[in-house]
């Protein structure tokens, strides 16, 4: 998701447009799609166009996920899981491809994205071996070929930060400009990268998890809301401890769905918020799924809480704080 000055909130499908909010009158309205020849009648199915329907078509289609607004420019900046790094100008239409590879590799599965006060664009790229229809391998496997990159808007030319990371997902620069902050879903944590200061260039752990990070989002106060799928089951917490167990279980002969299974994996929305040195200021749990399941995202903008998903077709509100 994303907000501008003006109007929305932006959000990214999964028939491969970006939508926008319109009011209760209008609701939502097409404001980008990632590939010229997009074609409703291929792609879109309406409330219908969920992740699961879709798998099939985001190749072609595309798969926006992380969404940032440049505060000067108006340009909507784009991770699409299958075209890469994309921009589109504030009155929205066919986005421009930036960055589909880096350090000779390509942009396998660019996931979410920040834009630094200077202008680089930081953003993260899953897997070099799995795309995005193939997340639950990289997440069982415990596969570690994901990226940290950095797009140079005046040059064009795309840095890697970091490599060899598990499942790098979301992305959040602090407040001040300091550090970034970018997920490791499987290993349940929020890292830092210290982008000024003595420690420029370091990474450390910033917060272990009980669950499995995607988006973080900064607020108005210079905290962050990191969206949690909880829990991790005694099995996941076995295989963090042993890897080598991990390997061996995945050699297994049937399916990745069926893998999965035996693992457990039914998970819970749980939405933990971070003060700046990564300590819990508060959390929220949805244990029955009763306002969003599979949760991806959480901003809070004017009082409210607008929370997405990647698994069902609508956008979550609540007022915050809570009464």
């Amino acid at each position: 998701m994303a907000s501008c000055s003006t109007r929305g909130p932006y959000a990214g499908l999964a028939d491969g447009r970006v939508v926008r909010w319109m009011g209760d009158k209008a609701g939502w309205e097409t404001f980008a799609v990632m590939n010229p020849d997009w074609s409703e009648k291929v792609c879109a199915n309406g409330v219908e166009s969920t992740t699961k329907k879709q798998h099939g078509k985001e190749k072609w289609c595309g798969r926006p996920l992380g969404l940032r607004f440049h505060r000067e420019t108006g340009e909507l900046f784009i991770a699409d899981a299958y075209y890469g790094l994309m921009a589109v100008g504030e009155s929205g239409g066919v986005a421009t491809s930036l960055a589909r590879e880096a350090g000779g590799d390509p942009v396998h599965f660019a996931n979410d994205l920040d834009i630094h006060m200077n202008g680089s664009i930081f953003f993260t790229d899953t897997s070099t071996r799995y795309s995005r229809k193939d997340h639950l391998n990289i997440l069982l496997e415990g596969e570690g070929t994901g990226r940290l990159l950095r797009y140079d808007r005046e040059t064009g030319a795309v840095h890697v930060v970091l490599n060899g990371l598990v499942f790098p997902n979301g992305v959040q620069i602090s407040q001040d400009q300091q550090f970034l902050l970018f997920s490791e879903t499987t290993n349940c944590r929020i890292m830092r990268y210290w982008l000024e200061g003595p420690r420029a260039g370091q990474v450390e752990v910033f917060a272990n998890l009980p669950g499995f990070p995607d988006n973080v989002r900064l607020n108005s106060k210079g905290q962050f809301w990191v969206a949690i799928d909880c829990c991790r089951t005694p099995t996941q917490e076995v295989f963090a401890r042993w890897p080598w167990l991990r390997t061996a279980y995945f050699k297994i002969p049937v399916s990745m769905k069926t893998l999965g299974k035996m693992v457990s994996m039914k998970m819970y929305t749980l939405l933990a918020l971070l003060d700046g040195e990564g300590n819990v200021v508060e959390v929220l749990e949805d244990r029955g799924g009763e306002v969003m399941k599979l949760v991806s995202e959480v901003r809070e903008v004017d009082r409210r809480l607008w929370i997405g998903t990647v698994a069902h077709n609508h956008i979550a509100t609540i007022p915050y704080p809570l009464d």
